[in-house]
């Protein structure tokens, strides 16, 4: 397996840029995903490094070798597309050794590595099948063996679950890291779904409009998003948004006008330095927040607006005069809407952005 680093991407259709001078680096044996929304850039950063389409700018390096004029077949990468892009009449087998074949490889050996893959990925059972006849997780699996039957030294996976159900899809992440994990493989993996980025990467790199915006571990992507945008796409739901005041030495005033509170030293403190305006955001993840029917301190009235039961727990709507709170709460604790409730929430998790700039200050 190799590393994968892209410097300087840079493609245009026409008139449209999809990818400006996006550069990141997937390091040998682990998973790195590309997050981002629809028409982020992302497919097309993929077909970039398969060979697929030439870019206008930049490099792309696998291992020691940079690989711009390669023609896809000598790049010796693996592209996993959503479709399942099976040929409908070969069998489960014919599929898998069709691109060993194309490499005048031995029958003794390609049967080898067919039944290896297969039995590695639970279809061995259907090798004799064609593709009108298994599901499409089956199909999935038969798309990624025959990745996998070549040994290549990146894999390439554009949003390889998008079309499966969710059930079939929890199934196929964990398939997928297992796979990732036993074989050591460097997987560049697109995908618009943030859970599934969450889960899946060593890396995420957060792309937008073509741009990076932000890269780090899972963990960092979701407690110190860079800005507004990160914040909001990753999490579900999203963090939640209020206009404030940075007041005095540490106040906050959310709303402004609805509550006030000290932050913490440490938050307050880069405040201080680091803020340009008072006007900012104040931000908190719905897990953050506590919601009771008793008044207390470092509590603050809201009105349920509405309940989302989602099994174990429930996404409470809150109203707080113009603006909304999404509270992840225990399905246990029982609210209705339009009932009177009061919220608080832990200090420490509290995100300060830059009103103007939506850049997170803390």
């Amino acid at each position: 397996m190799a590393r994968l680093v892209i410097e300087g991407l840079t493609k245009r259709f026409g008139r449209i840029t999809a990818v400006s001078g996006l550069s990141l680096e997937a390091e040998s044996g682990a998973i790195t995903v590309l997050l981002g929304p629809t028409g982020a850039g992302k497919t097309t950063t993929l077909r970039c490094v398969a060979g697929l389409e030439r870019p206008d700018g930049g490099t792309i390096r696998i291992g020691e070798q940079v690989v711009n004029d390669l023609p896809p077949k000598d790049r010796d990468v693996a592209f996993v597309f959503q479709n399942f892009s099976l040929y409908p009449r070969y069998t489960v087998f014919e599929n898998i050794a069709s691109p060993l074949r194309i490499r005048n490889i031995s029958k003794e050996e390609i049967e080898r590595r067919v039944k290896e893959v297969a039995r590695f990925l639970h279809i061995d059972h259907l090798l004799s099948r064609k593709p009108i006849h298994i599901s499409g997780g089956e199909m999935q699996r038969v798309a990624i063996a025959r990745a996998l039957v070549r040994n290549p030294r990146v894999f390439l996976l554009d949003e390889p679950l998008t079309n499966l159900d969710a059930k079939i899809r929890e199934e196929m992440r964990t398939e997928l890291k297992r796979l990732q994990s036993e074989t050591g493989a460097t997987f560049l993996y697109a995908t618009p779904d943030q859970a599934e980025a969450l889960s899946m990467g060593d890396r995420i790199v957060v792309i937008r409009q073509g741009h990076v915006v932000q890269v780090g571990t899972p963990q960092e992507i979701y407690h110190y998003p860079r800005n507004v945008f990160v914040a909001d796409f990753v999490g579900s739901p999203g963090m939640n948004f209020v206009p404030a005041l940075f007041e005095g030495e540490d106040r906050l005033n959310v709303g402004p006008g609805y509550f006030t509170f000290a932050l913490p030293e440490d938050a307050a403190s880069v405040c201080r330095k680091s803020i340009r305006s008072p006007e900012v955001i104040f931000g908190i993840r719905p897990e953050d927040i506590t919601i009771s029917r008793e008044e207390g301190e470092g509590f603050y009235p809201a009105q349920v607006e509405v309940v989302e039961p989602l099994g174990v727990i429930q996404i409470v709507r809150l109203r707080l005069d113009g603006h909304v709170l999404r509270v992840r709460s225990e399905e246990g604790a029982r609210f209705e809407a339009g009932e009177r409730v009061f919220f608080g929430f832990k200090k420490e998790k509290v995100r300060i952005f830059d009103r103007m700039t939506e850049e997170r200050i803390f």
